[in-house]
């Protein structure tokens, strides 16, 4: 078979058409583009709503929970040991919030090769002192070291450094929020009671902010140290183990094992922000259903011009194969055009893409909650480009495949008898 002839022959018969072939391709390459914008923009913006939310959020954390004791008076006095008991405003037991043997449990992480690395924290329940107001608060005491390099604790500082926290005994980084409220700048001096009536002095060595308006109201950070002086408890205390895992699909399975091994309670990821991630996905799966939908209405009008263009070249098609041209070969033919138009609008559709991706990506957005961010996100994947050049040709070979189906069972007799 002549494939030099084949290309040669579908060549002239694009040719003849070129209008219709003009518009089938710029079909191809409006779908092409709005389905990698779509898809680039969609994702970025899910990308940012990640950083905001799970990058800050540990793949498995170890922690123990407040809970009301299982073990009642009543289900042990030896008259009720047979019966079955209802009790109503059960109060929770004193457990102890502190991990117990935590050195341990970090030295045996270390040595877990399914772990990236852990940071301790322990969370405190303070008042923060403005005048004659108390403001309540949470104070956070982070290795500073660990929380910036496991979750991007510097991206969220818009003033100050965090580092200031370990350097500066003493020292506190405030949430936005909570700086508005008490009207702090670095620098200040700030008061402070905690849950157990103690006062303290503490120095504001920095600013954060979250993007979560609520989040930042309430939250400040210090370092491990200085919350365990605020607590009056000893340099072992750790309330919480944050881990990073190299497989964050492993982490339901993880967190069960760690909680059987460490005895303590171990909450995973995909439990913590479950609606968080369906929301992600959700976004995802419209923003495809859209770009494939595009690529499928631009198969329909490369299906209707193929369509016309057979009807019309009924002639050229019957004397091809009076000299000889197999319906195969005829086939062949009318495929390659529909191939040709979908390459090259793909090709055209990925090159506006990008650029109409690079243009959203240059657009301002600026918003106080935001400050980190400039410009409006854009997931530049290369997986995006490949799903879209896929579709482009398995779209156009599928609205091509039909109408040479049909010219490869025309009789040419039938059609020059009938001239």
């Amino acid at each position: 078979m002549n494939y030099k002839l084949i290309i040669s022959i579908a060549k002239s018969l694009l040719l003849a058409r070129w209008r219709q072939t003009l518009v089938a391709a710029i079909g191809v390459t409006f779908s092409i583009t709005m389905f990698v914008t779509l898809l680039g923009f969609m994702n970025g913006l899910n990308d940012l709503l990640d950083g905001l939310i799970l990058n800050r959020t540990p793949h498995v954390r170890l922690y123990n929970e407040i809970k009301p004791n299982k073990n009642q008076p009543v289900n042990m006095a030896a008259e009720f040991k047979n019966s079955y008991n209802f009790i109503q405003s059960i109060k929770s037991s004193s457990s102890r919030q502190e991990i117990y043997n935590s050195g341990s449990i970090m030295q045996t992480l270390q040595k877990d090769s399914r772990v990236v690395g852990f940071a301790p924290k322990i969370t405190a329940q303070v008042f923060f002192n403005d005048g004659t107001i108390d403001i309540t608060g949470v104070i956070n005491g982070i290795d500073v070291q660990a929380e910036t390099k496991l979750f991007s604790f510097n991206d969220y500082i818009i003033e100050g450094a965090s580092i200031d926290l370990k350097n500066v005994s003493n020292s506190i980084i405030l949430g936005k929020g909570l700086a508005d409220k008490l009207l702090a700048n670095i620098g200040d001096v700030i008061r402070i009671t905690t849950s157990n009536g103690e006062s303290f002095s503490l120095k504001v060595v920095g600013l954060y902010q979250s993007g979560i308006g609520d989040f930042d109201k309430v939250q400040s950070y210090a370092s491990i140290s200085t919350t365990q002086k605020l607590l009056g408890r000893p340099g072992t205390y750790v309330t919480d183990i944050q881990i990073r895992l190299n497989d964050i699909t492993k982490a339901p399975s993880i967190s069960k094992e760690y909680e059987q091994l460490f005895q303590c309670d171990a909450e995973d990821i995909q439990t913590a922000n479950a609606q968080f991630e369906t929301g992600s996905s959700v976004r995802t799966m419209i923003s495809y259903a859209v770009g494939i939908t595009l690529l499928i209405v631009a198969g329909f009008g490369i299906y209707n011009i193929l369509n016309m263009m057979i009807y019309e070249k009924m002639d050229s098609i019957a004397i091809l194969k009076a000299t000889g041209f197999s319906g195969r070969s005829v086939n062949r033919i009318f495929i390659f055009i529909a191939l040709s138009i979908g390459f090259f609008g793909g090709l055209a559709g990925l090159v506006f893409g990008f650029l109409l991706s690079s243009v959203i990506d240059q657009v301002p957005f600026e918003t106080p909650a935001l400050p980190i961010i400039t410009t409006f996100p854009v997931n530049y994947s290369p997986v995006y480009y490949l799903i879209a050049t896929s579709f482009s040709l398995i779209t156009t070979y599928l609205a091509g495949y039909f109408p040479a189906r049909k010219a490869s069972k025309v009789d040419p007799v039938i059609i020059i008898r009938g001239k």
